[in-house]
């Protein structure tokens, strides 16, 4: 298990794990913790990448930042 990361949005500071152990550029999905729930991103054709267990109530431009995140800091 990594260390939680930190990130701010929308002037809201959130901590989410990610608990995916290796993540290259073949890599197409990540698993992450988030307000104690996992969560899997994969990526789509166009490479975005998105929430497989999304919900009307989930914040989408949360997801897209931690994502947006994940791929800047383990360049994927």
């Amino acid at each position: 298990m990594s260390l939680p990361m930190r990130i701010t949005f929308e002037n809201k500071d959130y901590t989410y794990t990610v608990l995916t152990k290796i993540i290259n550029n073949e890599t197409k999905e990540i698993k992450i913790s988030l307000h104690g729930e996992e969560l899997t991103l994969v990526q789509n054709q166009n490479k975005e990448w998105d929430a497989l267990e999304r919900t009307i109530e989930d914040d989408h431009g949360l997801i897209q930042a931690i994502a947006k995140n994940i791929a800047l800091r383990y360049r994927v």
